[in-house]
């Protein structure tokens, strides 16, 4: 596993996905997928509260995606 950041996990509406971090770097009109294939406004990316991390919940299909990959 390399020592850079391959993706990140952000509470948009509808759950806290995780993203690749291109999708970080998506121009605010554009439209980004998560591992899960859930799709978001880019902008919904940015900007987020503290509040908004607690009030949604982690996408088991985007945290599997990842074990998977990742071990």
């Amino acid at each position: 596993m390399s020592g850079f950041l391959t993706y990140v996990w952000r509470p948009v509406t509808g759950g806290r996905h995780a993203f690749p971090i291109a999708a970080t770097k998506a121009p605010p009109d554009g439209r980004v997928e998560a591992y899960c294939g859930a799709k978001t406004d880019a902008s919904e990316l940015h900007d987020r509260s503290e509040v908004d991390w607690i009030r949604e919940k982690s996408c088991m299909t985007c945290w599997r995606l990842l074990a998977d990959t990742h071990s």
